[in-house]
């Protein structure tokens, strides 16, 4: 009896790690933006939109090849608004590895970038904040420039952080 149960188990395992195998395995979708007031005055102000490789020259127009190029897998974006007045979009560029990630942010930086801490490294413009973590790219661009706005895009970029 305890031999059949043993041999049962070991076939159970066996069909599952060739139902994986034949599958493949996937990078789970990930949910990186926070919900409306998760961050201090911030409120999500669109449903998240999300490109594939394919589908990426229809967002960034002109670009779109640079990111193909370093292993874009999806591109998901959405749009916040900060205290009822400041606007941004959160862009989230899942690539194939963080050596992806890690291509675009090398190859982005402008001598007026200033290094903040996030994720696996980041840089903070007037308007913008760009970081990668792991396999992931983030980048915030804000469309109006206030003495506040650096700071209202760092914090926005830290709640994008703690939900990778």
């Amino acid at each position: 009896m305890i031999f059949r149960s043993k041999s049962w188990m070991l076939a159970a395992v066996a069909v599952a790690v060739v139902t994986v195998a034949a599958t493949g395995c996937k990078k789970a979708q990930v949910d990186a933006f926070p919900a409306s007031g998760a961050v201090a005055g911030w409120d999500k102000t669109s449903d998240t939109r999300v490109f594939a490789p394919k589908d990426l020259y229809q967002y960034i127009d002109g670009g779109a090849d640079q990111y193909i190029s370093a292993g874009v897998v999806s591109t998901s974006t959405s749009d916040y608004k900060y205290q009822g007045q400041l606007e941004a979009t959160v862009d989230v560029y899942t690539m194939g590895d963080a050596a992806g990630a890690r291509k675009i942010l090398e190859t982005d930086l402008t001598k007026d970038a200033k290094t903040v801490q996030l994720g696996d490294a980041g840089v903070a413009y007037a308007q913008s904040v760009i970081f990668r973590k792991g396999p992931y790219l983030v980048r915030i661009v804000a469309y109006e420039s206030t003495p506040g706005t650096p700071q209202a895009l760092l914090a926005l970029a830290h709640g994008v952080e703690a939900k990778l």
